[in-house]
């Protein structure tokens, strides 16, 4: 398991922004794909961002694309999510997750439910 901190949450305006942070305590961070995810009050978690531990291919969810980008610096093992032109409908708890990449493909890198390691989730609020 990887302990993973998360950070920058808080209270924006709509068309702010935003940058989370999470800091992972695992050495071998470099190793790990990293994602985001958010869940709204009575809403299932969802995915919104990833980036592959090998050649650093990200992914993202269509409601986000062109407005948020995920970015990992493995030297101080660090996962970010920059949010730009935010939305009330980005309100949410973002939390960010880990997984041993060369575990898994592709093609799961979109889903909670193949990440083992979770942080405790950052409020991200926008008023309109």
């Amino acid at each position: 398991q990887v302990q993973l901190v998360e950070s920058g949450g808080g209270s924006v305006q709509a068309g702010g922004s935003l940058r989370l942070s999470c800091v992972a305590s695992q050495r071998t961070f470099s190793t790990y794909d990293m994602g985001w995810f958010r869940q709204a009050p009575g809403e299932e978690r969802e995915f919104v961002a990833s980036i592959r531990w090998s050649g650093g291919s990200t992914y993202y969810a269509d409601s986000v694309k062109g407005r948020f980008t995920i970015s990992r610096d493995n030297a101080k093992n660090t996962v970010y999510l920059q949010m730009n032109s935010l939305k009330p409908e980005d309100t949410a708890v973002y939390y960010c997750a880990a997984r041993p990449g060369s575990a898994y493909g592709i093609a799961t890198m979109t889903q909670p439910s193949h990440f083992g390691s979770w942080g405790q989730g950052t409020q991200v609020t926008v008023s309109s």
